[in-house]
């Protein structure tokens, strides 16, 4: 089909305000390092490659799409024809030639979600719908429709059939150690490819203010009048450098069963993509093409991805992954990192030395240390 038609078939109602199009945008433009390095690590999972291949023909996906034709509401021209002009107008921008089908379900929980094994579905809940304002959702559409381009669904779609059998499952002796392992890593995966999602959703809507004030509604409600989009970053300066190394591992903790990342994380990310000189490039009319993926080496992509972390990595304010920069860096004292790290044992500070041991075995701080300078 040419592009003309491509156009006057697929994508007839847009909305009037002007936004650049990416013709024949690649993934890869957008694609968060850390989704990619993820990816191919969980393809390296072992087994994950014979559960995927079950998965794919043994998963309902004909009994799926039934159920939100049966039980859901049909985006279209007429029921939620705005959605639909959204939905199109995504599509038109990320050149998806194929506009995906999208439902709205009755959901008080504001969710969307892109799944699908041979083609992908986009769902959005009422609570999502009621919650948002037309920008605001334009994001959240293009944000799926990045999912859909970057071939997400399928990979969603497995997490979501996997979370539930894993729960039917937890009674079985080891049997539900292997699903747990590879629905750990699909989750670790689908965090980083939200990164992405977001990506796309602002490349679409092409408004940080509207991209960062629905990453607040989704964190806090419909109360704008009461948040601050400065002071919401703000937190995520302070999630990120605050604490000492027994809060690092807490966040690590708190964000292993989720399937998102922090909301406040996302709008940090986001933000800083948006001022990189990556997304003025695309913006620009300068980004990789569909059409060069096929001579795109997986390699070089593991190794951007890799040298994208080890630059995070050295540039992150957390405590765990400053100490992890300076081992790598040759720091010495490493010990004494680690302890003052964790806050010290009983009766110690940061800044004092190394405790020593009473006889019955409770540490003391140190006996030697020099007096502090009185201001």
């Amino acid at each position: 089909m040419s592009e003309d038609g491509h156009e006057q078939n697929a994508h007839e109602n847009v909305p009037s305000r002007q936004r650049r199009r990416f013709p024949g945008i690649s993934s890869r433009a957008y694609e968060h390092p850390a989704d990619r390095s993820a990816l191919v690590a969980l393809r390296k999972l072992s087994g994950f490659d014979t559960v995927f291949k079950a998965l794919s023909g043994l998963l309902p996906e004909r009994s799926l799409r039934l159920l939100f034709l049966s039980d859901s509401v049909r985006v279209s021209d007429q029921q939620f024809s705005h959605l639909n002009d959204m939905l199109r107008d995504a599509c038109y921008i990320l050149d998806l030639e194929k506009v995906p089908p999208m439902y709205v379900t009755q959901d008080p929980q504001p969710n969307a979600m892109c799944i699908g094994l041979d083609e992908p579905i986009i769902v959005v809940t009422t609570g999502l719908v009621e919650l948002l304002d037309e920008e605001e959702m334009r994001a959240v559409i293009g944000h799926e429709v990045g999912h859909a381009l970057s071939g997400h669904s399928v990979y969603r779609t497995i997490l979501l059939f996997l979370t539930s059998l894993a729960l039917k499952v937890a009674w079985i002796p080891l049997g539900n150690l292997a699903i747990l392992a590879i629905v750990t890593a699909l989750r670790e995966w689908f965090r980083k490819s939200e990164l992405s999602a977001d990506r796309a959703g602002l490349l679409v809507g092409q408004d940080l203010r509207a991209s960062m004030r629905g990453l607040m509604k989704i964190a806090g409600g419909n109360h704008l009048h009461e948040m601050n989009v400065d002071a919401f970053l703000k937190q995520a300066e302070e999630f990120e450098s605050g604490g000492d190394l027994r809060d690092s591992v807490l966040k690590i903790l708190n964000v292993l069963p989720r399937s998102h990342p922090f909301t406040t994380v996302r709008a940090a990310e986001l933000k800083k993509w948006a001022e990189s000189r990556d997304y003025q490039r695309i913006m620009d009319g300068h980004y990789p093409r569909r059409s060069e993926d096929k001579d795109t080496s997986v390699t070089d992509s593991f190794r951007e991805s890799a040298a994208s972390y080890a630059s995070n990595v050295k540039s992150s304010k957390d405590p765990l992954m400053k100490l992890v920069s300076d081992i790598a860096g040759g720091a010495g004292d490493l010990g004494g990192r680690v302890r003052r790290g964790f806050g010290g044992f009983a009766g110690t500070t940061p800044q004092d030395g190394p405790p020593t041991e009473s006889a019955n075995g409770t540490a003391q701080p140190p006996t030697d240390a020099p007096p502090r300078d009185e201001d």
